[in-house]
């Protein structure tokens, strides 16, 4: 369990959360984010690679419910994928709700980003 083992972590309304990690029972989730049929997205594969919670979904710690902070059209997800190197953050802050790029964040970014695609495409 990972963001509510963070954040909220007593708030009794996440106790059908908290109940659902216990017992390995399903939640069955009101959707906040409806994306069209044509659209695939997978949370796995943008956390795996760095982009962390708050970067699409806000201060997720300062929301008493989780409210929708973005759009989520095609043109907002397209600002990140066009230049991710501004949104990456080290694998080990993508829970964390306090972290903030570096002044230097697109220098380090972008020499991980050419060392990881030179090293996937060889």
């Amino acid at each position: 369990m990972t963001c509510h083992s963070q954040v909220w972590t007593e708030a009794p309304i996440l106790e059908p959360v908290r109940n659902s990690w216990d017992t390995g029972t399903p939640l069955v989730w009101n959707r906040v984010t409806d994306l069209p049929d044509f659209v695939y997205f997978n949370h796995s594969i943008h956390v795996n690679k760095g982009i962390g919670c708050t970067t699409c979904h806000g201060q997720v710690d300062q929301m008493p419910l989780m409210s929708k902070a973005n759009t989520f059209h095609m043109a907002w997800c397209l600002q990140c994928h066009k230049s991710p190197e501004k949104f990456i953050r080290p694998k080990d802050q993508v829970y964390s709700v306090e972290w903030k790029p570096g002044s230097n964040q697109l220098d380090e970014e972008r020499s991980w980003w050419k060392s990881t695609v030179f090293a996937w495409s060889s």
